[in-house]
């Protein structure tokens, strides 16, 4: 009998930490305890790998079995830690010889039969152990794909606990996998969006349409108000068939917070478009942000480098609605809990919509059947610093008859108007991809000239003028005498606040970069100002 020890790993929140498994078969009563600081599935393991061990044909001697998961400050959680328990034991008690256990990762469930279950978190696992300088990974066929994303690693995928200690034992050999064999290049990572929704479903909605892109182009916030059936979710629901293609870095990042939360397709591991999620209005502030028994990110990081859609958004309770402030603004979300902090991404885009009044009809005075008490109530669910958060703000009307019937000429040879052309799919998602690249260098470049040489250079792999810090909004949103004396009306007479102002520059900047303008002219800032102009005047009379 002698000791034996595994290497794992277990994540909490979205960081990870290394886990050693230590295992010591000796002579005694024949117990089997386990040691560690351990929530209630890690104690249930004891019973779970001693049963699988006996089903897989291993005899083990009634002996006394220590097993001790260090570091023992570190409280463990779930299910992934039976593997490496078991092969612990079994190096302990030389059932398994321990010359291929050495520098090597182990993680896994295991079923009462001995099969090897799927388990969450293996990618930030494999990118962490890898950091370690771990180079072989024995995993569940399942996670193998997954943990297939990452280079330079060599990953064997069994089945059964059996398989795995014939491997050890050097009886058979498990196959091996690496990244080639699931055909992830590099290339992958930036795929091409598959349109499955076009923009040019939508009749008339022109100004909304411009709103939705410029709204993309620069990672702006974005609020729809509009009644019933105009299409403000028509319009949100579109976006991903405009967003530009994720980055490699940003596709990995979001890859590894949907790993942790048990998301990805064995077939399909890699996140490979912006998220679209959208939540309804029962949603609680932990399901937004983060939180739980056992904290997880929330709705907020799951839409991290994508979309956040709230539909009906007065539907929503206040105290709801108001938790998104911080992240709007610091794009991260610290949670602190009893068992710790945690520290979740939060970079993304708000889009929201909501009808003027809760039957939808006002300012239609003949069909509105809203006291004003009633309208004051439904608004001020949404707080004026909530509003100083949102970059766009723009109204969805009802579309008339002759918008609709446009689009049914029976005459098929009449051709479609330039406008709705202009606003289809995939020449909105070319204007934004440009206007992105044109963001990215410019912010790489200013970002790099001021780094001093103490400083660590940045690994952000995106920019977006929504994302502009007060340095560069002085740097590239200068106004000439005109636009200076057009901004100082409007922030007197719409009573702007400094976020609004700022924001209002920001929108101008992409409008400027869609047109491929170096120089913010007049004519953008108007259009930026005119975004701001409907919250004002609907929450102006509040």
């Amino acid at each position: 009998m002698g000791y034996g020890s595994i290497t794992t790993a277990m994540t909490q929140g979205l960081s990870v930490f290394m886990i050693q498994v230590e295992a010591d078969v000796s002579h005694g009563l024949p117990v089997f305890h386990m040691v560690g600081y351990l929530s209630s599935e890690v104690k249930e393991a004891s019973e779970r790998v001693r049963t699988a061990i006996k089903n897989s044909n291993i005899q083990l001697q009634a002996k006394k079995a220590v097993v001790n998961l260090s570091p023992a400050a570190l409280r463990k959680k779930g299910s992934s830690f039976d593997l490496p328990i078991a092969i612990s034991i079994l190096v302990s008690a030389l059932e398994v010889f321990p010359d291929r256990t050495k520098d090597a990762f182990f993680a896994g469930e295991l079923s009462l039969d001995g099969s090897l279950i799927r388990i969450k978190g293996v990618l930030p696992m494999v990118l962490k152990a890898k950091e370690e300088g771990i180079k072989h990974f024995f995993l569940p066929m399942a996670n193998v794909s997954e943990a297939c994303l990452v280079e330079d690693i060599i990953v064997y995928g069994a089945d059964k606990l059996q398989e795995v200690c014939d491997h050890l034992n050097e009886d058979c050999e498990l196959k091996s996998f690496t990244l080639k064999d699931f055909s992830l290049q590099k290339t992958d990572f930036i795929p091409h969006h598959k349109e499955a929704l076009d923009y040019a479903d939508i009749q008339g909605q022109i100004p909304a349409k411009r709103a939705a892109e410029i709204a993309v182009a620069g990672g702006h916030n974005m609020l729809l108000l509009g009644p019933p059936g105009s299409g403000k979710t028509m319009i949100a629901s579109r976006i991903p068939s405009i967003a530009p293609p994720l980055t490699q870095e940003e596709s990995l990042e979001l890859t590894k917070i949907y790993s942790i939360m048990g998301l990805l397709s064995e077939e399909q591991p890699l996140i490979t478009t912006r998220p679209f999620r959208s939540v309804h209005h029962t949603a609680t502030k932990s399901a937004l942000v983060g939180g739980g028994v056992h904290v997880t990110p929330g709705e907020i990081s799951l839409a991290h480098h994508g979309v956040l859609f709230l539909d009906e958004l007065p539907e929503f309770p206040r105290h709801v609605i108001e938790v998104l402030r911080q992240p709007l603004e610091d794009k991260i979300i610290h949670l602190s809990r009893n068992s710790g902090s945690y520290t979740y991404p939060a970079h993304f885009t708000l889009i929201s919509a909501m009808n003027p009044c809760p039957c939808g009809a006002y300012p239609d005075y003949n069909r509105c059947t809203c006291s004003p008490n009633h309208i004051h109530q439904y608004l001020s669910k949404i707080s004026q610093p909530f509003l100083d958060r949102i970059d766009i703000c723009i109204e969805a009307p009802k579309i008339g008859y002759e918008e609709l019937s446009t689009y049914h000429i029976s005459d098929i040879d009449t051709p479609q108007p330039e406008q709705a052309v202009y606003y289809q799919s995939k020449y909105m998602r070319e204007r934004i991809i440009k206007a992105r690249a044109i963001q990215q260098k410019r912010y790489e470049l200013h970002r790099l000239s001021k780094l001093t040489f103490y400083d660590v250079i940045p690994t952000q792999s995106s920019y977006t003028n929504s994302a502009m810090s007060l340095d560069e909004i002085r740097e590239f949103c200068k106004l000439d005498a005109q636009g200076s004396s057009l901004m100082k009306d409007a922030f007197y007479n719409m009573n702007l606040t400094a976020r609004s102002y700022h924001k209002i520059l920001k929108v101008a900047r992409t409008i400027a970069d869609l047109e491929g303008s170096e120089q913010i002219h007049v004519h953008h800032l108007t259009e930026a100002i005119s975004y701001r102009g409907l919250d004002k005047r609907n929450w102006g009379r509040m």
